[in-house]
């Protein structure tokens, strides 16, 4: 079998490199299961039997720019118009401890794609014949959906911690509805390993999962096999009820997937422990803020609870954010209400507050703690009525006595 032509194989520099390499290469990995699966290749990786310092000389000769991106592994980066490709020399494990493995440069072909993960990552192909290697029945189980580890999936596992959370992302991205007996029980059994693990890694695979087109079967799995008790702590039935909801609604209006708007639906509502959560995944500031912006409307209401939103929903946008705002409605806006509140935040931008302190100080107000005081009441007049015009919040404020609204 051979691999079908695709527009990633005529980027500039590609055939220079491959010929530089003298037939002594193959594709590997994602660009042969997504060509294979028709879909678009991003990162282009190739092995080869070459020790590294032999591909730099080889990449140099040839005027191609090349990067010890991570040499002692065996990997350097060649530096392309259209993109940056990876090259690794074969390599074999020496030892593993769950979190990382010790290699030896090898010659081996099927030495190699035996260190891969699953059968359909394992995949190769040469990049002058098209020629499809598959030692291990990847073709058949990418035909069939099928997600299934190299070998025993329990000694695979005890390889690298991390693919626990590999395989229920590649049964989100690709299996479906079909689960593996054996990888599964194997996942289940050595979930406990996953606190082993630094929280970044795993964090960055639980966002990828969540980022899927569907992740609900998935992460229904993780929940049955115990997975996210050593991840964001155990998921109650609303949590799990919430996130299928959601996803449900993202495909019906046709909104893209966001992990951090679905990792909202399974974490606790309580904006507090949330965010312990998300400090404990060594997530980014940035995505730490947005998951207390999603969890914010819990603590404006007198009966916090999982199934209703703010009832101003532009409110809510002006103090935090647009995106914020629509996550929170898809989130916990019952069905009737939700075509309303995304229709008022749809195409509308948050105003600016027309006043400042220094008006309030032309009208008379003494300089000082109070002046802010008074602003925010004023702001607040102003959002209540939805955002009128400056002439009148001007003319509500010179009807006012400032002193008595501090």
């Amino acid at each position: 079998m051979k691999l079908p032509p695709a527009d990633w194989m005529a980027r500039r520099g590609l055939a220079a490199l491959i010929a530089a390499l003298d037939g002594k290469a193959r594709f590997v990995g994602g660009a042969v299961r997504d060509t294979l699966l028709g879909l678009e290749v991003k990162d282009v990786d190739i092995a080869t039997p070459l020790l590294p310092v032999d591909v730099m000389d080889r990449l140099t000769a040839a005027s191609i720019k090349v990067v010890p991106t991570g040499i002692a592994h065996g990997t350097v980066t060649a530096v392309l118009p259209d993109g940056p490709v990876e090259i690794t020399t074969l390599r074999r494990d020496v030892s593993t401890d769950g979190r990382r493995a010790t290699v030896a440069f090898s010659d081996d072909w099927e030495e190699d794609a035996a260190r891969r993960d699953f059968t359909i990552n394992a995949l190769s192909a040469d990049p002058r014949t098209l020629e499809i290697f598959d030692a291990f029945g990847g073709l058949e189980d990418l035909k069939n959906l099928r997600i299934r580890f190299i070998g025993s999936a329990e000694e695979r596992i005890a390889e690298d911690h991390l693919r626990i959370m590999r395989y229920f992302r590649f049964l989100a991205r690709f299996g479906q509805q079909q689960v593996d007996d054996e990888a599964f029980a194997a996942c289940a059994a050595a979930a406990a390993k996953l606190e082993t693990l630094s929280r970044e890694r795993v964090a960055d695979e639980l966002l990828k999962l969540l980022n899927t087109e569907d992740p609900r079967f998935a992460a229904s799995q993780m929940i049955d096999a115990g997975i996210f008790d050593h991840v964001v702590e155990d998921i109650d039935e609303n949590s799990r009820a919430l996130f299928g909801r959601l996803v449900e609604r993202e495909q019906r209006l046709q909104i893209m997937p966001a992990a951090i708007r679905r990792l909202v639906a399974l974490l606790p509502k309580d904006a507090e422990t949330a965010n312990r959560i998300a400090r404990s995944l060594k997530l980014s500031k940035k995505q730490q803020k947005a998951i207390g912006e999603r969890l914010l409307h819990e603590l404006d209401r007198d009966t916090p609870g999982p199934n209703t939103a703010p009832t101003d929903i532009r409110a809510f946008a002006y103090r935090t954010n647009v995106d914020a705002a629509r996550d929170v409605a898809l989130l916990f806006t019952d069905e009737a209400a939700l075509p309303a509140m995304l229709g008022q935040l749809k195409d509308w931008r948050p105003p600016t507050f027309p006043l400042t302190g220094g008006y309030l100080i032309e009208q008379g107000l003494k300089p000082g703690p109070v002046v802010a005081r008074t602003l925010a009441k004023i702001e607040a007049v102003w959002i209540a009525h939805e955002f009128p015009d400056e002439q009148w919040i001007r003319q509500y404020v010179d009807e006012q006595d400032l002193t008595l609204l501090a």
